[in-house]
């Protein structure tokens, strides 16, 4: 088990350190907020069930009755809420001796830190694992896939059909592609884009493609149907977790896509071993991210 004793911060029992650098760094703002819809939950876990309803109507000859449809369930997805912690233990000796306070200042200020960063982590590995065959969902598919399955029979896609990078033509290819899409039994669905979510290395493109009225890279004045559409209402969102130099998201307007679900906030503790009178600080936090309809993102991992 890992303590902090003296002689790990050996410089603090020391008069004479001008400062200590290596802790005041600014930090991001917290970002996974604005990839997932966020619920609460007071169970072990929580469960999305799907639903298929009703198809077309059919032709109903003179005379003759009404032809009768079914409803049934669709496939059912799990969110095992996952327990993190961390924590850390210091001497009696390295509180007592230290003359800057900069043993104790670490009880909340690391901790919290360290929770916030995790939760970020986590959040975002759900889109830096969408084509990952290691991590699929309730149909059985990775999250962004050409192979999604239809209760009823079939499949969708959630993917170009060609991987491409972030442009003008291929954004405008999602947009296509989504106001062609169907629910269970093939009737369209109005699937709009919200929001275009991109790792930095794709902040600069993002911005020329998005943030001008006219098109992007070209010496005529043609207007950027893009932006005079309003086809992304939720703007470009920069993520500084997402792995991927080259994969870009769409999030769609599509209920129960991207979920977090809160069962315990971030909960901080401490005590002291009364044999050793070592102080012992911890967080702990529980929670999971996950999606449930993968109609709630589009995306390509760029070439």
């Amino acid at each position: 088990m890992a303590v902090i004793t003296s002689s790990n911060f050996a410089k603090a029992l020391q008069v004479g350190v001008n400062t200590w650098y290596g802790r005041a760094y600014q930090e991001f703002p917290v970002e996974w907020t604005s990839l997932f819809e966020q619920y609460t939950s007071r169970k072990q876990y929580e469960e999305d069930v799907g639903f298929a309803g009703l198809g077309l109507a059919r032709v109903k000859a003179e005379g003759a009755p009404v032809e009768f449809d079914t409803e049934r369930q669709g496939f059912t997805v799990r969110y095992s809420h996952v327990e993190y912690g961390l924590g850390f233990i210091v001497t009696q000796l390295a509180f007592e001796d230290d003359q800057y306070d900069v043993i104790a200042e670490r009880r909340s200020r690391e901790l919290a830190f360290s929770m916030r960063q995790t939760k970020e982590v986590v959040g975002a590995n759900v889109y830096n694992r969408a084509f990952n065959a290691s991590y699929t969902g309730g149909d059985g598919q990775v999250l962004l896939g050409s192979a999604h399955v239809f209760v009823s029979g079939g499949t969708y896609s959630n993917i170009l059909t060609t991987s491409a990078n972030l442009s003008e033509a291929s954004l405008e290819q999602v947009v296509i592609d989504l106001q062609k899409a169907t629910n269970e039994r093939g009737l369209r669905i109005a699937i709009m884009p919200k929001s275009l979510i991109i790792p930095v290395d794709l902040e600069f493109e993002a911005k020329r493609i998005l943030g001008n009225t006219n098109r992007p890279g070209t010496a005529d004045r043609d207007i950027n149907a893009l932006v005079a559409l309003g086809k992304f209402p939720g703007g470009v969102i920069m993520n500084h977790y997402l792995t991927s130099t080259s994969a870009w998201f769409v999030r769609t307007n599509v209920q129960n896509g991207m979920k977090y679900f809160t069962r315990r906030d971030d909960a901080f503790g401490e005590d002291n071993d009364w044999d050793t009178s070592n102080a012992k600080f911890k967080a702990t936090a529980r929670y999971s991210f996950g999606w449930t309809d993968p109609r709630g993102l589009f995306g390509t991992a760029g070439v």
